[in-house]
């Protein structure tokens, strides 16, 4: 679904991705692991059009998308979710979740005087796919709560509920599991899983739990020093003497040769 060419992102000296190519398989729940400064995050900001890249191509679904914008990428089914959680804090999970798709009735000064029967139906609809979407993540209890008081992890379900307002074709996360205790990320993991196979989402994961890892991802992509060290399953890559070397540590090694 997505495949990215020799891609290069810089920060003056500083080469954060150099000459990354991988690809990313629709259907998959790929993750994309490596030490810190690997380039993970960048590249899902190239990927994601939040930076134009140096040099290199970005394909989706063989569609050249380099530099795209991300709202057009959005509209092409393309969504990011980011290590920090971005909720309007002030409004309802509900409010959060219906303010998602875009070009709706009420974004323009003419519908607001002529349109309120259509805004009206809208919105009806809209609250209706939005508690539907609360209650598949089970956090239907917080749909009146404001998003800014709800815990680090029901942050983390409510920004992944975004995803389920509009038609998601391929959803980047990064570090969904930071700060979030067991219980929310195994219901997080059950979400992930749930719209991969019943959905046919198609996701990328940055994370660090390898715990996580194993229960969701096949295959696994390896970064190191902005590029592609080595893919394969979980076990191949905890396998792996560069990744060991690289990433994992030696201490992993020693332990599992005992």
């Amino acid at each position: 679904m997505i495949r990215v060419e020799n891609l290069h992102r810089h920060f003056g000296g500083f080469h954060a991705v150099d000459g990354a190519t991988l690809e990313i398989e629709k259907g998959s729940v790929t993750a994309l692991v490596g030490p810190n400064g690997a380039g993970k995050t960048t590249l899902f900001n190239v990927i994601a059009g939040v930076l134009p890249p140096t040099s290199g191509k970005v394909f989706m679904e063989d569609e050249d998308i380099t530099g795209l914008a991300p709202h057009v990428l959005f509209s092409k089914g393309l969504l990011r979710t980011f290590q920090v959680a971005h909720e309007f804090g002030s409004m309802t999970c509900r409010e959060n979740l219906m303010m998602v798709p875009g070009g709706q009735s009420g974004e323009t000064l003419w519908n607001t005087w002529f349109g309120r029967r259509r805004i009206a139906e809208e919105e009806r609809a809209l609250r209706a796919l939005a508690d539907q979407v609360l209650e598949f993540l089970t956090i239907s209890h917080l749909a009146d709560h404001p998003a800014g008081a709800i815990s680090g992890g029901q942050k983390k379900l409510l920004e992944l509920g975004r995803t389920m307002m509009v038609d998601a074709r391929i959803v980047f996360l990064d570090e969904v599991g930071a700060g979030v205790n067991r219980t929310l990320l195994n219901t997080i993991a059950d979400a992930i899983l749930r719209l991969n196979k019943e959905r046919g989402y198609t996701f990328c994961v940055i994370e660090h739990d390898m715990d996580f890892i194993a229960r969701l991802c096949d295959p696994v992509i390896v970064m190191a020093e902005g590029k592609k060290l080595a893919q394969g399953t979980i076990d191949e890559i905890k396998a792996d003497d560069q990744v060991i070397e690289a990433y994992l540590g030696t201490g992993l090694k020693n332990k599992e040769t005992v």
